[in-house]
């Protein structure tokens, strides 16, 4: 049977690398699969070295409940043991963002021993980079169903002060795996290998779903052109 592991990813910061190397450090704007399957096989106490094709194998979707902003840090590296010169690096995040991930699997016993073990992980758990804790309720549940089901499913999770900011008629876009035979945007976002000596990533199609239509009681007056643009 189809079951659903819903996960919210939600903080101060957070960052889904998808491209970036060397001293630019950049943020995609929704939560990588790889980040994703990453956090689960830390919590489950595999090693870098390990593999993760059975997590990999797994159909991968995201529900944007608030796109949150870009912020940008420079932090600067000393090699003060060889009294080497200075290094800048530019890293990107997403502050006050908030996501819903959802894994899917045929197997709803294999999502339970993993909404178990993130609720008592191995190794500490981060949202893409290890100074961007996860949330204390990270694991929303395991429900029956397909992934994008179960996102159109469940409740919105923005903060109260966003839901301010938004119009009474609020859309969420959701992102996921494509189905064989669908064309969509490719990502090298599935995880081949963690290792550190050579981290190995293959391709997969990420498809825009239909979007969740939501009822905000709480938003201001309707302006179908400022929540096209937030949604986007």
């Amino acid at each position: 049977m189809t079951a659903t592991l819903l996960l919210l990813l939600k903080g101060p910061m957070q960052a889904w690398g998808d491209s970036s190397r060397y001293k630019i450090r950049a943020t995609g704007q929704i939560p990588t699969k790889s980040g994703v399957i990453g956090m689960l096989a830390a919590a489950e106490g595999r090693r870098r070295s390990e593999p993760v094709t059975d997590l990999a194998g797994l159909r991968f979707a995201v529900r944007v409940d608030q796109p949150g902003s870009l912020l940008r840090d420079y932090q600067t590296a000393q090699e003060w043991q060889s009294g080497g010169g200075t290094s800048l690096v530019t890293r990107y995040y997403l502050a006050d963002a908030v996501f819903v991930a959802a894994i899917e699997a045929d197997d709803r016993e294999f999502l339970e021993n993993l909404a178990e073990a993130l609720r008592k992980p191995r190794f500490p758990l981060f949202l893409g980079r290890r100074n961007c804790p996860v949330p204390a309720g990270l694991v929303i549940g395991v429900h029956e169903g397909d992934a994008v089901t179960a996102l159109r499913d469940t409740a919105w999770q923005a903060s109260r002060s966003h839901r301010r900011e938004r119009t009474r008629s609020v859309s969420l876009p959701i992102y996921r795996d494509a189905d064989p035979g669908e064309e969509g945007v490719p990502h090298q976002d599935v995880p081949v290998s963690f290792a550190q000596e050579h981290r190995r990533y293959s391709w997969r199609e990420v498809i825009q779903d239909e979007p969740v239509a939501v009822d905000n009681p709480e938003g201001r007056a309707d302006d179908p052109f400022f929540e096209a643009v937030i949604s986007a």
